[in-house]
């Protein structure tokens, strides 16, 4: 099929199941991600289904809609509010990843024959909360103004920023050594560099972003393309100087937004209404894009032990969260809530997850010989990752926006009463 049909029916799946499934209030990146798988099981049997050159690009359409939902998370945030709740985001941000990663590093190989170093690497797969899920809930509960007064949907936007970061540098260490390399205390140094760089590059891309538009008179459309052009350049510099530096683009982009946010609020909020028409767009290609990556024949391989082993490590991901909000003023609902929000798995499970068995597979190719050892834990790492992404990614969405009016307060029913009593 030619590229623009491709893209025409991936559009016209993705309305249908937007208007069907918005009046019944479950959230449409759940219809969009089991399209997407289903484009990629019939694609699977039925080859030039899809047009080649679409699926080649698919990589940079979810990174386009990976800095959507960015730039839409940054504007939403403010310094205020987020020193309320520093601490627990700090906790927060890497506490439950690396419990889960540990828990699993321990308890696969009870499951699954394979080494304590394929079980840490699958660990580091699965460690990393899915910021495509997570961030854009946030925002749109930080719209509503749920939770906000408390500081709970910003909370959860910077912790889940900083968790994919610190998971992939995992993964990477884990990933050397079971490919013969050796390990080097400087990959952990790298992800301090990558934080550190990510955010003061942010901070000073933003402030100089933000007197560019005080002086300069200019449409709001031409501000936020502005914002996205910088975002696709602090992507390409980020993969550019990775062999020699870690960098976030990830934090560079949130903290210039922010910033941009902080000194002219007003105009954020512009900026900001644009960006979430831009997002019905990009929700639609990310879902689709990331369903469409995950190979739904592995989900069957493993299931019994597979499962077994998802549900132990988000018990105790559970464990470390909720020691994460130790003296913290939330309620039991807000921690419920906080509990829940924290769980889905989808972006880093669907880039990642097959890339042991991809190295494997490359190896063969190369006609090295003693990699079927590493075929194997490459296959049942790529299982476990599909597994989980299908568990937690569609009924997470589902449960928090069923649940988000229940378990958090409405902080803009209590700006009006504050307002009539002030009156």
């Amino acid at each position: 099929m030619s590229f623009f049909f491709t893209l025409s029916m991936i559009l016209t799946g993705c309305l249908l199941l937007y208007f069907l499934l918005k009046p019944i209030r479950i959230p449409p990146l759940v219809g969009y991600l089991l399209f997407g798988i289903l484009l990629g099981f019939l694609e699977s049997k039925y080859s030039n289904l899809l047009d080649p050159r679409l699926l080649s690009l698919s990589s940079e359409i979810r990174k386009i809609a990976l800095i959507i939902i960015l730039v839409k998370a940054g504007l939403s945030l403010d310094f205020s509010t987020l020193k309320k709740v520093a601490r627990p985001a700090i906790f927060l941000s890497f506490l439950p990843a690396v419990i889960e990663m540990i828990s699993i590093g321990i308890f696969a190989p009870l499951f699954f024959q394979i080494s304590y170093v394929e079980s840490f690497l699958m660990g580091s797969v699965l460690g990393a909360v899915s910021p495509a899920v997570v961030v854009p809930f946030m925002s749109k509960m930080m719209e509503e103004k749920r939770g906000t007064e408390k500081g709970i949907p910003q909370m959860l936007v910077m912790a889940a920023s900083f968790d994919d970061i610190i998971m992939i540098v995992f993964f990477q260490s884990f990933l050397t050594i079971e490919t013969g390399g050796t390990f080097s205390p400087l990959s952990i140094l790298s992800l301090v560099e990558s934080i550190v760089l990510g955010i003061i590059l942010g901070v000073l891309v933003g402030y100089l972003l933000s007197l560019l538009f005080k002086h300069l008179k200019m449409r709001d459309t031409i501000k936020l393309l502005i914002l996205f052009t910088l975002g696709f350049l602090l992507t390409t510099l980020e993969e550019a100087i990775a062999p020699y530096c870690g960098f976030s683009s990830l934090l560079s982009i949130i903290t210039l937004c922010m910033i941009v946010k902080n000194r002219d609020e007003s105009r954020a909020v512009h900026l900001l209404q644009r960006t979430n028409k831009l997002w019905i767009l990009g929700e639609m290609l990310l879902f689709t894009f990331v369903g469409m990556a995950i190979k739904i024949e592995y989900a069957t391989n493993f299931f019994f032990p597979a499962l077994l082993l998802i549900l132990i490590s988000l018990f105790f991901r559970s464990l470390a969260l909720q020691a994460s909000l130790v003296k913290t003023k939330f309620n039991w609902r807000e921690r419920a809530f906080i509990n829940l929000s924290y769980l889905p798995k989808a972006t880093v499970q669907a880039a990642i997850g097959s890339t042991l068995l991809d190295t494997a597979n490359k190896m063969i190719q190369e006609g090295k010989t003693g990699v079927d050892n590493i075929q194997k834990a490459g296959e049942i790492i790529l299982s476990v990752a599909v597994l989980s992404i299908l568990l937690t990614a569609p009924l997470v969405a589902i449960f928090m926006n069923f649940t988000y009016k229940k378990c958090l307060s409405d902080d803009s029913l209590k700006k009006e009463e504050t307002t009539e009593v002030t009156d």
